[in-house]
Formats: structure tokens, sequence, C-alpha cells
């Protein structure tokens, strides 16, 4: 199976995700620039609310059997220090069914539970 990985991250930390997921060995990465906010309702500089936070969404998909090694290193690298901080992003994992290859028309199915590929 297939699983779509999608990671919110702080901007300045995309580069370094974008650079360990290339050294890990998974280059395909989609990047977006998005806004909003997590449980802290964005953030209060003095007295103005910034509810909608920039933050870059990566979007990757992988193999079942790659996902914690993706996972764990988009969270290595996108953390904020050793222990990380509010802010730092938030990943979400999806199953994939099919892959469509536009150019050759390619259909990846993904083998359903307990089927060999």
């Amino acid at each position: 199976m297939m699983i779509m990985v999608r990671a919110i991250v702080r901007p300045e930390k995309a580069d370094d995700v974008l650079a360990a997921l290339m050294d890990a060995g998974f280059p395909a990465v989609t990047k977006y620039s998005v806004a909003g906010r997590g449980k802290q309702r964005g953030i209060k500089i003095g007295e103005v609310t910034y509810d909608e936070i920039p933050k870059t969404m990566l979007i990757c998909v992988v193999q079942d059997t790659d996902k914690d090694f993706v996972i764990e290193t988009i969270m290595t690298a996108a953390r904020s220090g050793k222990k990380g901080a509010f802010g730092d992003g938030k990943i979400f994992v999806s199953p994939v069914e099919d892959v469509y290859t536009i150019s050759s028309g390619v259909r990846d199915t993904a083998p359903a539970e307990g089927v060999p590929a």
C-alpha cells in the first residue's frame, strides 16, 4: 500500500526537511505555501492577534514500509531545537489507493491488504 504524508512545517524549516528527505532517498515532494493556525489560535503580539500564520505544506507519497522512516526524517528536520516548540507543525498520514503517471498513462495500483504486489 502507498501512503500520502502531508507535513505542515515552519517556512524556515522547509528547506531543511526537503534536504533531509532528499538525503534519505525520497526526492519526490510537492511544496505549497499555506497559512493557518493551531490549537493556540495564532499568536498575539501587543494588541494585535495574528490568526493566520504562514506555514509550508510538504506532500510526498511513499510505500507503507517507508512511512515511519519518512515521518521520523521530517520530524527531526522540522523540529525547533532538541525538544521542539509550539508551531513546529503537524504531519498527516493517509492511504493512497492508486497512482497514475499522466505522461505514460501507467496506473500503479497499491496492493490490497495481505495480497503480494
